[in-house]
């Protein structure tokens, strides 16, 4: 049976093969920090349950140390309630609400904040805590203050963080509202996303400094921006390549809501495809014209929901071979949504690194292209 230790250098040589890993002082990092502390007992889905089901893997089960350190996420609470350890024998049924996220993009993200030696960061969501004794390793426990919004989270992270050796400065309570007696810090990292970012970051990093955060909604669509602070309250920054999604900061989450029944609304012809919504920057484009609405359905049936207002917006295909959309409420959502792909669709339907956005104290703004391109408010 292969070691703790045996299967962390397999871990960093894998990720450094991947090009996850490209500076030696996080491959120290990785190497040196045993993943097991943080995530002693994990949750797998089970496949093929409809709702997904989960089956509690612990200390001892096969695979247990093997799944440890793999480059997967491992969810460690179900509902904001539901831990492995709860769940005697079986499985278990709902949302994953804390995990360990992947070390690749843990460690692609740490890389992409640009953090030096004397660097001060504030990281939002300790969740585990294995992020955070990431950081602590490479920076030094007195340059790293985390923290997390669930108590019985946070305190099994401290646990581990000192069981593994470290002590970084550790609070609970909202992260939204960041760390207003410890500020201003050089870098900022989320490590859940926002439907915008709060203005309390923007004032506890100092100008020039940098936030990594991922932007999200209610239609779950995700992207990973990196902002240079450049004063009090306002940043400028761009999106990054690649595909990252965290879950949603529960303050920022969906409100509670009925059962959704589907009304009768007004007809017409769609003036785009429904499945663009599939893609991973149509969705967002989309959840960027209706910040308010959820999104439901999949493929030519899609559905978007705004529960503030009652409105509503459904597509189907038409036996001409076009799509017809039914819309009722004060907000036509699939208007707004038809705007916003049609717009990115003329731009040749980039990837979320052609976006950027510019904050300042009036607003958060996503842009296509350029600043003087097409854009978006961001729903603060």
């Amino acid at each position: 049976m292969s070691t703790s230790t045996q299967l962390r250098e397999t871990l960093t040589e894998s990720l450094t093969e991947t090009g996850a890993l490209t500076d030696p002082e996080w491959r120290s990092a990785v190497s040196a920090v045993p993943r097991e502390l943080f995530a002693g007992a994990y949750f797998r889905p089970v496949p093929g349950t409809v709702p997904t089901s989960y089956r509690p893997v612990r200390e001892g089960d096969p695979g247990w140390l093997e799944g440890i350190y793999s480059d997967e996420t491992l969810i460690t609470q179900l509902d904001g309630q539901t831990r492995p350890v709860d769940v005697a024998e079986g499985t278990a049924i709902g949302s994953p609400s804390s995990s360990s996220t992947l070390p690749s993009l843990v460690l692609r993200m740490w890389q992409q904040l640009g953090v030096e030696a004397g660097h001060r960061v504030l990281e939002i969501g300790t969740g585990t805590g294995y992020s955070t004794a990431l950081g602590a390793h490479r920076l030094g426990d007195t340059h790293i203050t985390s923290i997390e919004y669930d108590p019985v989270v946070g305190g099994a992270a401290a646990v581990a963080l000192e069981a593994a050796g470290f002590a970084p400065r550790l609070v609970i309570g909202d992260g939204l509202r960041g760390d207003p007696e410890g500020g201003p810090y050089d870098r900022l990292i989320a490590t859940c996303s926002v439907r915008y970012v709060p203005l309390p970051w923007l004032h506890q990093v100092r100008p020039s400094g940098k936030i990594l955060v991922t932007l999200s909604g209610w239609s779950l669509a995700n992207a990973l921006v990196s902002l240079d602070v450049t004063g009090p309250g306002e940043a400028t920054g761009r999106f990054l390549p690649g595909y990252t999604s965290f879950m949603i900061a529960r303050p920022h989450d969906r409100p509670p809501r009925p059962a959704l029944a589907l009304l009768p609304g007004d007809e017409r012809p769609s003036e785009i495809d429904p499945t663009k919504l599939d893609d991973w920057t149509g969705g967002w484009v989309a959840q960027l014209a209706a910040p308010a609405a959820e999104r439901l359905g999949t493929g030519a049936e899609q559905i978007l929901w705004d529960v503030s207002t009652g409105s509503q917006a459904r597509t189907a295909p038409s036996p001409d071979g076009g799509w017809t959309v039914v819309q009722r409420g004060p907000v036509r959502l699939w208007d707004q949504v038809e705007r916003a792909v049609r717009q990115w669709q003329a731009a040749g339907e980039p990837h979320q690194e052609g976006f950027g956005i510019t904050i300042s104290p009036v607003g958060q703004r996503v842009w296509l292209g350029t600043e003087a391109g097409p854009g978006w408010d961001l729903p603060i």
